[in-house]
């Protein structure tokens, strides 16, 4: 009896020895593109939450 090659036999196997995770930034930045209505809000309470740090320090130190 000969073993003829299945598909299965012949499917491409991932190198998992070789390949790397990806990258916490890449994660993020795929997450980003995904939720990006979420993501430009929250980047938006960051931007007036520094500015108001800012400025409430600079009023403080003045």
């Amino acid at each position: 009896m000969s073993h003829s090659p299945s598909p299965l036999d012949s499917a491409p196997q991932p190198e998992t020895a070789t390949e790397r995770p990806p990258s916490y930034v890449k994660l993020a930045m795929r997450n980003m593109v995904r939720k990006r209505g979420k993501s430009l809000f929250h980047f938006g309470l960051t931007t007036i939450a520094l500015l108001g740090v800012l400025v409430g320090l600079s009023y403080l130190t003045r």
